[in-house]
């Protein structure tokens, strides 16, 4: 599903190269729930966006469901982003003006679909993650682990390839962020692949497999 072989990535600061990915190597098979666990400054954010399509990497290679991505031109990036890559934010990223529906039927509207199919499916989607109740709520009427679950809702709705989590219950208590590790336990037995980003050790230890990132070099050692 996921493959990258070699992938440097570097940034012109001045006079001086920084390198912040170090020859990456890293498999995601379909159906896994992996972890990617390191400090801040390791590289796992610029990783993150890598693996996103938000960046591209200096050098090596990267293939997403056995395309290559850097040859891809950004307008075509932009819908393998929006087919293939769900996303899920620490910050939630919800439009504060619009319901729950409104806020999970966004990328249906990007990708052109009728009004009144993208509300059933985006009230099923809701339905889903327990949020039946609240599908006219704002924002602001939700709880975190609540709003939690629309962006994951919203990050569902396309049926992506993958889901990726960047501290996922950075912004949520202990017991609502439980809440949602049990969410994406039960998503992942569902079949869908999930990689979550994290500097958290105990969260880490949920996945059912960790790779370690420091100083933009990884390993997969038991933790």
């Amino acid at each position: 599903m996921l493959n990258m072989k070699d992938i440097f990535k570097e940034y012109q600061m001045g006079d001086e190269v920084s390198t912040i990915l170090r020859g990456i190597n890293l498999t995601v098979e379909a159906g896994e729930f992996i972890a990617i666990l390191g400090p801040s400054g390791s590289g796992k954010s610029t990783l993150m966006n890598i693996i996103g399509l938000l960046d591209t990497p200096t050098t090596g290679e990267y293939y997403l469901s056995g395309k290559k991505m850097a040859v891809q031109e950004e307008r075509v990036l932009a819908q393998i982003r929006r087919k293939e890559i769900g996303f899920i934010f620490q910050s939630f990223y919800l439009l504060s003006r619009q319901t729950a529906l409104k806020n999970v039927e966004l990328p249906l509207i990007y990708a052109g679909m009728d009004k009144k199919l993208r509300h059933e499916l985006a009230a099923d989607m809701l339905r889903k993650v327990g949020l039946e109740e609240k599908i006219n709520h704002f924002p602001r009427q939700l709880s975190g682990g609540q709003q939690q679950r629309v962006a994951i809702a919203r990050a569902l709705i396309n049926n992506p390839t993958i889901l990726l989590a960047d501290e996922p219950t950075g912004a949520l208590d202990q017991k609502t962020g439980h809440q949602v590790m049990e969410l994406f336990h039960e998503l992942n037995q569902e079949g869908r692949t999930i990689i979550m980003i994290t500097h958290d050790v105990n969260l880490a230890k949920q996945a059912k497999r960790v790779v370690r990132i420091l100083d933009g070099n990884i390993s997969e050692e038991a933790i």
